[in-house]
C-alpha cells in the first residue's frame, strides 16, 4: 500500500511538473525580438499616433541589422579590384613596367 501511494504521488508530481513546463514562456522568436527593439526605439523617440504606426511599420518590415551590415560593408572581390585598378591604370595612361608596378601595388591593397 505504501509503495502504491508513493508511486501515485510520484506520478502526480511528474505530471504537474510537465504541465507547468508547458505553460512556461518559450524563447522569443526573431519577430518578437524585432518588435521589442522597434517598440523601444519608438519609445525613445517619443513617437505617438500615426508617426509611431509609420515608424513601427518601417522598422518591422526592415531587414535585420545583422544581415544588412555585411551587405553594405562588402569586401571587394579580386575581380572587382582588378577592374578598378585596370581602369585607374588606363586613366593614367600607364604602359609597360610602370603599369605592371602600378597594378601590383594597386592589387595588393
Amino acid at each position: 500500500m505504501k509503495t502504491y501511494l508513493t508511486l501515485l504521488a510520484t506520478a502526480l508530481a511528474l505530471s504537474l511538473g510537465a504541465a507547468h513546463a508547458a505553460d512556461a514562456p518559450a524563447a522569443k522568436t526573431a519577430q518578437q525580438n524585432k518588435m521589442t527593439i522597434c517598440n523601444k526605439e519608438a519609445g525613445d523617440k517619443k513617437l505617438k499616433g500615426d508617426e509611431r504606426k509609420a515608424f513601427m511599420k518601417d522598422c518591422l518590415s526592415a531587414k535585420p541589422a545583422a544581415a544588412a551590415a555585411p551587405a553594405t560593408a562588402k569586401k571587394p572581390t579580386q575581380q572587382d579590384k582588378m577592374k578598378s585598378c585596370n581602369k585607374e591604370a588606363g586613366d593614367k595612361k600607364l604602359k609597360g613596367d610602370e603599369r605592371k608596378a602600378f597594378m601590383k601595388d594597386c592589387l595588393s591593397k
